[in-house]
């Protein structure tokens, strides 16, 4: 399919870790666009617990079976970024009311400066309790998470 007809979206975000819930907004975000591209910010004031290099390549083996997904790494804008890559929309996973009031302000304002539109999937009701942070968390006292990570997907050793 030429470039110029490919619906492409690009799904940014830390990933620290990758959750079913992103999965879950990944997979259902297949049936509309054409390509997703799966961007990892990097951001210098955060502290992930995953390195960016760990992130990409356990997202390249989870999707390593679906052609119609990349994982990209950057830094800077994310308007930016999705011109780059090609990208015509923004995807972006609502689990709250919260969360739908932030991204609305954010995609506003993406909208104004570059064009980008916003999709927004509210996220399927058995995962909207889970949370990146909630994730690291756990992983930082030991426990095992694997009830909220995509069971195909393989955490770093350490």
């Amino acid at each position: 399919m030429p470039n110029c007809c490919k619906r492409v979206a690009i799904f940014p975000g830390t990933f620290d870790p990758f959750t079913l819930g992103h999965y879950s907004v990944v997979c259902r975000a297949l049936s509309m666009f054409d390509e997703v591209v799966i961007a990892i910010g990097v951001n210098a004031q955060k502290r992930p617990m995953f390195t960016t290099e760990e992130r990409i390549a356990m997202l390249e083996e989870l999707f390593a079976n679906e052609p119609r997904v990349r994982v990209i790494s950057y830094s800077g804008l994310t308007v930016d970024v999705a011109r780059e890559c090609g990208a015509q929309f923004m995807l972006r996973g609502v689990r709250s009311v919260i969360d739908f009031e932030y991204e609305k302000s954010i995609a506003d304002v993406n909208r104004e400066i570059s064009g980008l539109e916003t999709v927004m999937l509210f996220t399927e009701p058995m995962y909207a309790h889970i949370s990146s942070s909630v994730v690291r968390e756990l992983l930082s006292y030991g426990r095992d998470v694997a009830a909220f990570l995509p069971e195909q997907m393989k955490l770093p050793v350490r």
